[in-house]
């Protein structure tokens, strides 16, 4: 049995529209090197879901594998909760337009 630590992240689903793939937005803080200020930074990523289980506003962890597609490296493991995504559903949609 293997005992190697994979990557992990935790994200919300922000998006549901493709089959087995969810976008993930994965937000997380940094420091800024210079004014020491802690800024927001967020990344979206598209993780395999094979079961179609996971919907928009889901708090998952995901963990890295072994790339499916292009784009596709994460696999979502676990729920660890629900999120209300409506504010970044709609400065995304205003963006956009």
């Amino acid at each position: 049995m293997e005992n190697t630590k994979k990557q992990s992240l935790n994200g919300v689903v922000v998006s549901d529209k493709m089959d087995k793939t969810r976008v993930v937005l994965v937000t997380r803080y940094e420091q800024h090197p210079k004014y020491k200020k802690y800024v927001k930074l967020q990344k979206r990523y598209k993780a395999h879901d094979a079961t179609n289980t996971y919907k928009v506003g889901d708090k998952v962890r995901m963990e890295a594998i072994a790339p499916i597609s292009r784009h596709k490296q994460f696999a979502i493991v676990e729920k660890l909760g629900h999120q209300d995504v409506e504010q970044y559903l709609k400065v995304r949609a205003q963006a956009h337009n």
